[in-house]
Order: C-alpha cells, then sequence, then structure tokens
C-alpha cells in the first residue's frame, strides 16, 4: 500500500456524499457520447457547485462499470449518498438532466 497523500478520491467514496454526482458512463468508440460533453457542462454552467459531473471511461474503469452493471453507453446515472437516485441510457438534452438534477435536490 503506497502513502499516497494527493491521491484522488476513489469512486465510491466520491459518490457517498450528499451532493448529487452525476456519473456519465462513456467509451471512446461511441459517437453519440461525443455528444455529451457539451450537454454536461451547459448543466454544470446552470448549477456550479450543488453537483458533481464525472465523466466514466468504460473500457478504463470495467470494474466500475460491471458493478452498475453497464449494457450501453452513454449511461447517466444520479447517485446520492452512494445510492442510484436515477438513470438513464442515451443522449438526454442539459434542460432534462437539470430537471432530473433538480429533483434529487429537492427530495432531502
Amino acid at each position: 500500500m503506497g502513502m499516497e497523500t494527493n491521491a484522488k478520491p476513489s469512486f465510491g467514496e466520491i459518490i457517498k456524499g450528499n451532493k448529487p454526482v452525476l456519473v456519465d458512463f462513456s467509451a471512446e468508440w461511441c459517437g453519440p457520447c461525443k455528444m455529451m460533453p457539451p450537454i454536461l457542462k451547459e448543466v454544470k454552467d446552470k448549477m456550479g457547485d450543488k453537483v458533481t459531473i464525472l465523466k466514466l471511461d468504460i473500457d478504463r474503469n470495467p470494474a466500475v462499470a460491471n458493478a452498475y452493471q453497464i449494457q450501453s453507453v452513454p449511461t447517466l446515472i444520479v447517485f446520492r449518498d452512494g445510492q442510484v437516485k436515477w438513470r438513464q441510457s442515451g443522449v438526454l438534452q442539459a434542460g432534462q438532466i437539470k430537471q432530473v438534477l433538480d429533483g434529487v435536490l429537492s427530495a432531502q
């Protein structure tokens, strides 16, 4: 076990928090996935620090992809307190994603 002081928090640690975490499961070879970054940036611009948005490459993180049975990409999952609050496959618009996140935020 290395004593990494600057180690990034693990996926499990990131999704445990009270702040909703939107994870975009994607892959390099997936055409529609390329549409997601500008959409997610728009969501982030609108919502700021209220949410965390992560992009996860399923080929680089197969264990996480398997844990959540990601069958197709892009798949979006919203976590809060370590639990899956919402998931959807396919490309969604920023407005739809923001509605979902607002809903998760308002459900205290």
